[in-house]
């Protein structure tokens, strides 16, 4: 559980005592030696990866030293296993958010419907006050941030955090989840939103 976040924290050089935070440094994100093959073009990558649609979700957890919550856009989460109940996000390495919810050891997943495109966007800025005016409760395990207006939520414990080029890839064990109203899905495809449609 928070053992995990702490000992990824420490292999990365980070405090893991009661101190004020500072950002991680940018680390080397090549993931490919210079000796290899030539890398892909980072935009036609982002142009092929575009055509696949993703859902859109906000991954949210106390900061584990008391600085409040936490949280960012992700359309990079998926269900990884029924037995146990696992899912997985991916985040960059140079996220600022991610080292207090690696603290916290916990979050919440909020699966955002097709009506949240401004929340979505405000969960994508870096550095603002993301929760400033957002209605959120517990989560009924881990008391992560759960978005009230969201249609579905996951309550997670991180079970392992894994390398994978310049981002990180994040397991977490299902806690709790549950759904409300139905209704469309926010989807992400070819950099704009949109909905569902049969």
């Amino acid at each position: 559980m928070a053992a995990t976040a702490v000992r990824y924290l420490r292999s990365v050089g980070a405090a893991t005592s009661v101190e004020p935070f500072d950002a991680l440094p940018r680390p080397d994100l090549r993931a490919v030696g210079e000796d290899e093959r030539l890398p892909v073009d980072p935009g036609e990558f982002r142009r092929v990866l575009g055509h696949f649609a993703s859902g859109v979700t906000v991954i949210a957890a106390h900061d584990g030293e008391g600085g409040g919550p936490a949280g960012f856009a992700c359309q990079s989460f998926a269900s990884l296993s029924l037995d146990p109940p696992l899912v997985a996000f991916m985040v960059a390495r140079t996220s600022t958010t991610w080292p207090r919810i690696a603290r916290a050891g916990v979050f919440c997943v909020s699966i955002l419907g097709a009506d949240q495109g401004e929340l979505c966007r405000a969960f994508a800025v870096s550095g603002a006050d993301k929760f400033a005016g957002v209605g959120h409760a517990p989560a009924p395990v881990t008391g992560s941030p759960r978005l009230e207006s969201a249609p579905a939520w996951i309550d997670c414990t991180i079970q392992a955090v894994h390398t994978g080029g310049d981002h990180l890839i994040v397991v977490g064990r299902v806690e709790a989840l549950g759904a409300g109203q139905e209704g469309d899905p926010l989807l992400f495809h070819r950099g704009r939103f949109g909905r569902f449609s049969a």
